[in-house]
This record gives C-alpha cells, sequence and structure tokens, in this order.
C-alpha cells in the first residue's frame, strides 16, 4: 500500500469523523468489523478507531478484499462542483446582470434548497448572494473604468440607484461614487490535495490557500489591510491559468510556474519569498540556509515566520523548507500536505488505478 500518499492517522481518523469534505478521494477508509469501505463523506454511523484501516485508492481497498460502501459509493468519483452547477455558475459568470429566480433555477433542472446548501457549503453564501456580490463587482469594475454609477447600476440589472447604492455599500463599504480601493476576486480551485481558495488583482494572483488552512481568515484580513481591498467572487484571467498549471502540476508534468503573482510585502518578505522561488523542483533546503542565501545568516527565525506569510501556496516553494536535519517543520496546509508535496516533486506522481484525474 502507498502509505507515502497519505496524512497521518489522526488527520484521516478526525477527517472521517467530522465527515470533512476537503478529504474527499484523498484516502478511503475500511471497516475491519464489516468488510466495507467507505470515502471520508459518508453519512453512515462512524467506526471506532481501532476497527478502520485506510487506503490511498478504492483500488488498492478493492484489492484487500473490503466493498464499497452502499450509501456514499466510494468506487465513484469524489465529488466536485455539480455539472448543473458549474453551467449555473458559467452563465452567471458570463452575464453579471442575469437574475435568477427559484423556477428559473428549475427550469434549468436545478433544486433551488439544494443550491443553497451548495453554496453555503462550499462558499459560504448562498447563491443569490454570490450573483448579487458577482454584479457589485462588475459594476464597481465600470465604475473604475470611467463609467457612471447611473449605467453601472442599470447595466447590470438594478431597477433603481438607490437600490445600487444600498448594495454595493454593504460588499464594498462605501458609496458607487466614493468607492476607490481595489478589488480582489476570488475562486475556488479544486486540487488533489483539497481546494484551494485564489484571490487576484490585475496584477496577478495574490493569495492561493488551502481552505482548510487554520490562519485562512487572519490571511484574508491581512491581505484586505495590506491591499485596502474589497473580495468578491469573480473571473480572472489569471485563474484560467493558474488551474491550468496547476492541474499539470500535479500530474508530474510542469515544474515551473509562469502566472503573474502580485506579492505585495514588507521588504524582508520580499527578499524571503524571491529566495523561495530558487529552490529547484525536487530539492529542499534549511530555514538557515534560506537565511545565508538572503545575507542574514542570523535571521533564521525571522526567515521562518516570513515563511509562514506566504499566502502563495506551491508556487512560492515554503512546502520545500525543511528542519537543518531534514525534519519536518510547520506548514500551513498541514505536514501531510507537505509531505505529499515533497514526494510528488522527488518521486513523481502516482499511478491512478481509478482513472479519476483528480486523483493521482
Amino acid at each position: 500500500m502507498s502509505e507515502r500518499l497519505l496524512p497521518d492517522a489522526d488527520t484521516m481518523y478526525r477527517a472521517l469523523v467530522e465527515k470533512d469534505p476537503t478529504f474527499d478521494g484523498l484516502f478511503f477508509t475500511g471497516v475491519t468489523t464489516t468488510g466495507i469501505f467507505c470515502r471520508t463523506t459518508c453519512t453512515a454511523k462512524k467506526p471506532r478507531r481501532e476497527n478502520v484501516v485506510f487506503f490511498p485508492t478504492a483500488h488498492e481497498a478493492l484489492l484487500a478484499g473490503y466493498r464499497p460502501c452502499r450509501v456514499c459509493r466510494p468506487v465513484e468519483p469524489p465529488a466536485s462542483t455539480p455539472e448543473p452547477v458549474r453551467r449555473l455558475l458559467s452563465e452567471v459568470e458570463a452575464d453579471p446582470a442575469l437574475r435568477l429566480k427559484d423556477e428559473d433555477l428549475r427550469s434549468r433542472g436545478i433544486d433551488p434548497a439544494g443550491l443553497r446548501r451548495w453554496f453555503k457549503k462550499n462558499l459560504g453564501m448562498t447563491f443569490q448572494g454570490y450573483a448579487r456580490t458577482l454584479r457589485i463587482g462588475a459594476a464597481f469594475g465600470r465604475i473604475r473604468h470611467g463609467d457612471t454609477a447611473t449605467n453601472a447600476a442599470f447595466d447590470h440589472g438594478w431597477d433603481s440607484l438607490s437600490g445600487f447604492g444600498d448594495a454595493f455599500r454593504k460588499v464594498m463599504g462605501a458609496a458607487p461614487t466614493r468607492a476607490t480601493g481595489l478589488v480582489v476576486t476570488m475562486t475556488r480551485i479544486e486540487t488533489p490535495i483539497g481546494p484551494l481558495l485564489a484571490g487576484a488583482t490585475d496584477r496577478g494572483i495574490c493569495l492561493l490557500e488551502f481552505v482548510d488552512r487554520r490562519m485562512i481568515e487572519t490571511q484574508i484580513l491581512r491581505l484586505k489591510k495590506l491591499l485596502r481591498a474589497t473580495l468578491v467572487p469573480g473571473t480572472s484571467r489569471h485563474f484560467d491559468t493558474m488551474s491550468d498549471e496547476l492541474e499539470r502540476y500535479f500530474a508530474g508534468r510542469l515544474r515551473r510556474f509562469e502566472t503573474p503573482l502580485d506579492t505585495r510585502g514588507t521588504p524582508f518578505q520580499q527578499k524571503v519569498w524571491a529566495a523561495l522561488m530558487t529552490i529547484p523542483y525536487g530539492e529542499t533546503r534549511s530555514y538557515g540556509e534560506q537565511a545565508r542565501i538572503i545575507g542574514e545568516p542570523a535571521a533564521v527565525r525571522a526567515v521562518a515566520r516570513a515563511n509562514g506569510d506566504n499566502r502563495i501556496a506551491i508556487v512560492i516553494p515554503c512546502h520545500r523548507v525543511v528542519g537543518a536535519d531534514g525534519s519536518l517543520t510547520g506548514y500551513g496546509g498541514g505536514l501531510w500536505r507537505k509531505r505529499w508535496l515533497l514526494d510528488l516533486e522527488q518521486i513523481g506522481p502516482q499511478p491512478n488505478p481509478s482513472g479519476d484525474p483528480r486523483r493521482l
């Protein structure tokens, strides 16, 4: 069994008990007392810790003699964005002024209540809230480029300027005519080791963090303060290139990212992050080596702090920094992900017996 692909056993059991969807498809749980194996999101009664074993793929669970659960159907691809939701997102992103009522959703084969649950679970807001924020962001883009608030309001579906102004203030914190700050568009990017929250400015990607990182809220608040920005869901040309490059990276076909980055920070942070970018694919360095490279050998702790402040996971490869003795040290996405990424770069992706391209 390919144990190197798995998080530690305590992490996996906790994910199973909590039905954590971010681990869905990353491992499978065999229950020794029933001979059945499940995915992490299974709603069946959770087994005792001593009665479970873990497998990196459904194929290996089957080879070990376990039968697939009839509740969670672990031999089927792990859940991602359902196709009806994917089509709906494409539709509203192409036309932010589009307003869809429940009957409009039903005509598209989508249950409004189910859609609300999916959006709350995956994006932390309702679909209507997402669509409204998307319209605000698009309207603000028009205003920033010289158009009037009146044109922006009516072209994006508002019937009155007062209604537009109220909605705008709730999201942007200022009246349309006074809002001059930066807007960071946000999206989720799926990866084999869990979804990433991505943010982009006109310059490039400014945020790329695992959504379950403990400090994600702090990182977002720091980013908003640093850039004096408002964060809204939306699209960006940088998301398309970033998604494509991440897909090739996890398939073992890409070693250097080219998507533009927006890495604003202190001069010291900039120096540390630039040094991280020089660590070759498949290699590691210690914090002490990083400190010497930037010309400040006594600043090991400060270097470690700046590594932790890195907002762009994987692309700025802080996962390649290890302890002086080669041991794994702290990583915002979790040590199991750090080991996984290093294994990917040093050994390469594993065969995918299930045929699901999202699981290596």
